[in-house]
């Protein structure tokens, strides 16, 4: 590629050339024309001293005195610094002011004889053979009766023409030289005049282009110049303003992007990446700005969710799914909502989208399925079982009294059950409730006196297995806690503990204080729990182990109940078992 040039030096240059074009021109012209001048000068006079000599030898030609001519010749020529040559009308020369006549050639085919034997004033520019020079020749005719009898020819070299000439050019190259000096200051001021407003109209153009806005730069030169800085102003600041609005509607539409919980993905019609927000790089596990740019294919493998893709592509409307995909905490669920993406004159240009996590909302919606089913599950069979002791009693069997009496025993057991259900789920409930409208009573407690509190509740059932309860928790340990709500915690877990013991076997009870949160496991050492059990064992209504569970007399909402008060006092629960050797809960409290 031809590298362009500056305007200055397109400019500058042509004036220049214009300049000493015009110069040689004009030098040339006049040197033309001083040159003719002298030459029309130089024939007149050589006419006037041919018309002189000519009356000189008027009396020598007829009759003919050739010597009397030639010196009359040589003579005039002389004095006057000029040739003088006498011809007859054969061309014989009979004199010569330089060269003797004798020795001369004959002169008829000289082009001056020639014009002068016509009638007329001949005249030649020519080199001369005998004097070896450039001369210029006239000859005049010499007449008598009309008729020609002589021709008087006048020479003169034109090297004193060549030689004037040459002064006279040398002097106008001298004059040319100094106006070309000029005209080159004149054209190197008009240039800069010229280019140096649209050298700053350049650089402040430039300043725009990068975000500058440097204020208008002052200008005086042509109205057109003006005319185009002011344009440029205008279009400058106006630029200005949709700039500033671009941005401000940018930095708004990425900060509503940025800070949806949702993930938003727009992709190109070959299933390109075009933008995507930090929610989206979240679910799909990816970078954000190594995505932008790339097919889905590249970012993450997934084929549900590259047939959701293909799929919103090729739709004429919304559609929408859910996908399941690797999470960060494990698998999960994604609900996918697609809609096509269409730019400003509505031509479809790719797919726009929506990627919601409802891993916990799908999660919860089944457990509460299963608390729904688990509820009239617990509740029904006491129900169905009363009501059938009831028709057993009222079919006659309330007339015999011990079977009356045994099965009112049954009614009475039943409707315990219930009790304690309906109990546990208003006391789960209620904690909920305090927790979320922050009413817990946290004073500062030892843990020691709580483990101690909770052992005194489950004392009995712990003598009655001869199982032994050891507690170790040192007395400086004080948190800030609900003392009855943990003491519940502790019950239930130390009541569970007990029952899936063994009789005569060991639970031990004990706090920890670490550096940010203080550690109560409750182990035992019954008879475990198989792995697959342990993530759904706090949910309401759970068991391992149902017959046994109902056995022993347990709700369900135990573990539930722990986990919720745990939770009310900013800690979680966690749980470690292994099957045939027993099982540690473990509570973290953090450090207030």
């Amino acid at each position: 590629m031809t590298p362009k040039r500056r305007l200055f030096w397109q400019l500058f240059p042509s004036y220049l050339l214009i300049t000493l074009l015009s110069l040689v021109a004009v030098t040339w012209y006049a040197s033309s024309a001083i040159k003719q001048f002298y030459i029309e000068h130089t024939v007149d006079d050589l006419e006037a001293h041919s018309r002189l000599f000519e009356e000189q030898i008027s009396g020598q030609i007829d009759p003919l005195d050739a010597k009397a001519i030639d010196l009359l010749s040589k003579k005039a020529g002389k004095a006057a610094s000029t040739r003088i040559t006498v011809m007859l009308p054969s061309g014989k020369v009979v004199g010569d002011s330089n060269e003797d006549p004798a020795t001369m050639d004959n002169h008829r085919d000289r082009p001056e004889f020639i014009g002068a034997i016509r009638g007329n004033c001949g005249t030649s520019l020519r080199h001369s053979i005998t004097l070896d020079k450039d001369l210029m020749y006239l000859a005049i005719p010499l007449k008598k009766g009309g008729h020609t009898v002589a021709v008087v020819r006048a020479s003169i070299p034109i090297s004193a023409i060549d030689d004037a000439l040459k002064i006279i050019q040398v002097k106008i190259f001298l004059g040319g030289l100094v106006m070309a000096l000029f005209a080159a200051i004149l054209s190197f001021w008009v240039s800069r005049r010229i280019t140096r407003p649209i050298e700053q109209i350049r650089k402040w153009a430039e300043s725009i282009a990068r975000g500058d806005y440097l204020r208008k730069p002052s200008i005086r030169s042509s109205e057109e110049i003006e005319g185009l800085c002011d344009a440029l102003n205008r279009m400058a600041e106006d630029l200005r303003e949709r700039i500033d609005l671009v941005i401000r509607q940018r930095n708004e539409m990425k900060a509503v992007f940025s800070s949806m919980m949702e993930g938003v993905i727009a992709f190109d019609m070959k299933e390109h990446i075009i933008s995507l927000n930090q929610a989206a790089a979240d679910i799909l596990r990816c970078d954000l700005t190594a995505a932008r740019g790339k097919s889905m294919q590249e970012v993450v493998r997934n084929t549900a969710l590259h047939e959701f893709v293909k799929e919103a592509l090729l739709a004429r409307g919304a559609i929408e799914k859910d996908i399941p995909v690797a999470l960060s905490g494990g698998e999960g669920l994604v609900n996918g909502h697609g809609a096509m993406l269409r730019d400003a004159g509505g031509k479809r240009i790719g797919v726009l989208l929506v990627l919601n996590d409802v891993t916990r909302l799908r999660r919860l919606e089944n457990i509460r399925s299963d608390f729904v089913s688990n509820v009239s599950h617990e509740i029904k069979t006491p129900i169905t079982a009363i009501k059938g002791f009831v028709e057993t009693l009222r079919d006659g069997a309330i007339t015999n009294p011990v079977d009356a009496k045994r099965f009112l025993g049954i009614i009475e057991k039943h409707v315990d059950r219930l009790e304690a259900i309906i109990e546990d789920l208003l006391h789960l409930s209620r904690i909920e409730e305090t927790s979320e409208k922050e009413g817990l009573a946290f004073v500062e407690s030892r843990m020691k006196e709580i483990l101690q509190n909770a052992l005194q509740v489950c004392h009995v059932n712990a003598a009655d297995k001869k199982i032994n309860v050891e507690i170790s928790c040192a007395e400086s340990i004080v948190e800030r806690v609900d003392p009855s709500l943990l003491e519940q915690a502790i019950v239930n877990l130390l009541d569970n503990a007990i029952k899936y013991s063994d009789d005569g076997g060991g639970i031990k009870i004990e706090a920890i204080q670490r550096e940010a949160s203080i550690v109560i496991a409750v182990s035992d050492q019954g008879c475990g729990i198989n792995k697959e059990h342990l993530p759904r064992l706090f949910e309401r209504f759970y068991r391992v182990d149902k017959a046994r569970s109902r056995q022993l007399g347990g709700t369900g909402l135990g573990l539930a109940i722990v986990k919720h008060i745990v939770q009310a006092h900013g800690g979680h629960i966690s749980v470690e078992s292994t099957p045939g050797k027993g099982t540690t809960f473990f509570i973290h409290l953090p450090v207030w």
